[in-house]
């Protein structure tokens, strides 16, 4: 089965998004986020931020790190399992070539003074990476709607069930030390009770 033009230039476009994200995802899946969410809302307009938010949710609670899921969930949404598969291609062929290059040299020269610099300054930015990526899904979790900012938010705006459901996930992750997966599987089953049957 041949592919037409277009198809091929959204394979194209696809694996080249996920391969910029796979090379500059620095610190793991979380820091990937504001990446991926460049690439997919912004320059691509693939995802709304809602099905967005939604893609990172099943990211989660599916095995594998979550810019791989993601990439395999958004290339399926694009273009199908095709479409999956080139975005993961493109999401992991980076990785796998730095992380060779890396081993190699990491491992040769570890003690050496400037490397050592060279990884604690990369850790702020990492942090940074990730406070970035879960403030935009926070907003979009508290507020009603994803055109909600600070400076223009009225009372009216505010989601107070899933301010009260975000309280409680983490009072019980923080206070009891819970398993993240049940404390995801009760959030949920009491959106589904809450957004689904009220």
């Amino acid at each position: 089965m041949f592919l037409k033009r277009g198809q091929v230039m959204i394979l194209i476009e696809l694996f080249w998004s996920f391969f910029q994200i796979g090379l500059f995802s620095i610190g793991g899946g979380y820091a990937a986020l504001p990446l991926i969410q460049r690439q997919v809302l912004e320059v691509h307009n693939w995802l709304t931020m809602e099905e967005f938010t939604d893609v990172l949710t099943i990211s989660q609670m599916t095995p594998g790190p979550i810019s791989l899921n993601a990439s395999t969930f958004v290339g399926t949404k694009v273009a199908g399992h095709i479409g999956s598969i080139v975005a993961t291609i493109g999401c992991i062929t980076p990785s796998c070539i730095i992380v060779l290059i890396l081993a190699y040299f990491y491992f040769k020269y570890k003690n050496l003074s400037s490397i050592q610099g060279i990884l604690k300054g990369l850790r702020p930015a990492v942090v940074s990476l990730i406070a970035s990526a879960g403030l935009s899904i926070l907003l979009l979790a508290v507020f009603k709607s994803e055109d909600v900012t600070i400076w223009n938010m009225k009372s009216s705006d505010i989601n107070y069930i899933s301010i009260t459901m975000l309280a409680v996930a983490v009072f019980v992750l923080r206070k009891y030390n819970a398993d993240p997966i049940k404390v995801m599987i009760a959030t949920g089953i009491a959106g589904v009770f809450v957004y689904g049957v009220l």
